[in-house]
């Protein structure tokens, strides 16, 4: 007898597909529990250097590199200014909390300086969505590098509120929960919970209607204006949004460094989160933390093949490599190797395999 629940034919077509899909989303979970253990644990196995120098910025560059994602992988939207939005949450901290330079900084309470940073990072992404929001392509790229240059010449000539070119330095981190932010594994912990709350919120967000409906402006924004949609609106939340995730990649940026100056947001700066955001994929939210490790990883252990001098040179090859057979990054080679083993692994399986 047939399953009385199932009213038509479409139904019963319809069961398997979607039970492939239950099980391929336990899949993920699982997955994604593991990595996080693993994650968790990394700490408590790798050294100090492992733990601090290359884990923990890891992190950080890669929450920076989020938010350019989320404006292009999401949005279509190509900033040059992520950093910029990062340096401006940076500089917040350093002027409003402590650092060395006690003429300017104020000294006020790490919560408060931490929201405030927030604020004006966000105020700031804002403020270069209302300029590039109505441009397209080239044009938008030129308008965001054109910002982050000036702002980087603005920090570097401005001594009474930025210091100049010497910047900020000793702004340590601040205790959190009651313990000291600046040991390795416990900013490394602190920078975790903020990449996962980041990642977490961007997956949430474009499941959202909002979401849906950022992509549909990203695909095609004349369609979705006909359809009712505000394109403006919908360009500046993810701005808002973007900048958000810059802002607290730009406070775990300065306590990272425990320092913060125009070398932080010169030009430099601004490419290397494309190249990261690039690096990893730009159709996942952890593509941006793959480009990171991979991007943290040769500048670290580069010296050990080719000189300093020549580490741009070694990243631009890998970037053109990358780019070249994998227009989707690192995760999009992975997909595409999984999708050719796949097939094999099938045939392993099929009835004439156990003769």
């Amino acid at each position: 007898m047939s399953d009385p629940r199932l009213s038509s034919p479409a139904e019963r077509l319809a069961l398997p597909s979607s039970s492939k899909e239950t099980s391929r989303q336990q899949a993920w979970a699982v997955k994604a529990v593991l990595c996080l253990a693993a994650l968790l644990i990394y700490p408590w196995l790798a050294t100090p250097f492992f733990v601090f120098q290359i884990g923990a910025q890891t992190l950080v560059l890669g929450t920076i590199a989020l938010s350019l994602t989320f404006l292009a992988g999401y949005g279509g939207m190509v900033s040059l200014s992520q950093m910029t939005v990062a340096g401006v949450a940076a500089y917040t901290v350093a002027i409003v909390g402590s650092s060395s330079v006690t003429e300017i900084s104020l000294g006020w309470a790490p919560w408060l300086t931490v929201t405030l940073a927030l604020v004006t990072s966000t105020l700031m992404a804002l403020l270069i969505g209302a300029l590039s929001i109505r441009t397209e392509g080239i044009r938008t790229i030129m308008i965001s590098l054109a910002i982050g240059v000036a702002f980087f010449y603005l920090t570097q000539q401005n001594h009474a509120l930025f210091n100049g070119f010497q910047g900020f330095s000793t702004v340590t981190p601040p205790m959190v929960l009651g313990l000291d932010a600046s040991q390795p594994r416990v900013f490394y912990h602190l920078a975790l919970a903020v990449a996962l709350l980041a990642v977490l919120g961007v997956i949430y967000i474009v499941r959202s209607p909002f979401g849906v409906g950022l992509q549909g402006v990203r695909d095609n924004p004349r369609r979705m204006a006909s359809l009712g949609f505000n394109v403006t609106a919908h360009r500046l939340l993810a701005h808002a949004i973007a900048g958000l995730i810059a802002g607290a990649g730009g406070v775990l940026f300065v306590y990272y460094n425990q320092r913060v100056s125009p070398d932080s947001i010169s030009t430099g700066a601004l490419i290397n989160v494309l190249v990261i955001a690039v690096l990893g994929g730009m159709r996942h939210p952890v593509g941006p933390y793959i480009g990171a490790a991979l991007f943290v990883l040769l500048g670290n252990f580069a010296i050990d093949f080719v000189d300093r001098e020549r580490f741009n040179l070694l990243i631009g090859a890998v970037f053109l490599l990358i780019v070249l057979f994998s227009p989707d990054g690192l995760l999009g080679l992975w997909e595409r190797l999984r999708n050719a083993l796949r097939p094999v692994a099938q045939r392993g399986q099929g009835p004439g395999a156990s003769r």
